[in-house]
């Protein structure tokens, strides 16, 4: 399996029209996130649906992405 830590990730805070908090996302990995009320409880949860996202890809016999693929498939501005 790849490991968790070499993938890039970003944090948002999250409006009072949002519930509040912070908000992790991995570029490489549309659709896992993370959410918490201090960056390091969203950046944990992030790391903990990453894994988990991470092992069933390998359940299946699916290659992970590959670090830093979003960003350098983005067009430079």
């Amino acid at each position: 399996m790849s490991d968790p830590s070499v993938y890039v990730y970003e944090v948002t805070a999250l409006g009072a029209e949002d519930g509040g908090g912070y908000l992790v996302t991995f570029p490489d990995c549309p659709g896992v996130i993370g959410i918490g009320e201090t960056t390091e409880a969203a950046v944990a949860d992030g790391q903990q649906a990453l894994f988990a996202c991470l092992d069933a890809l390998k359940a299946v016999d699916r290659e992970p992405p590959l670090p830093g693929a979003a960003r350098a498939a983005m067009p430079l501005a």
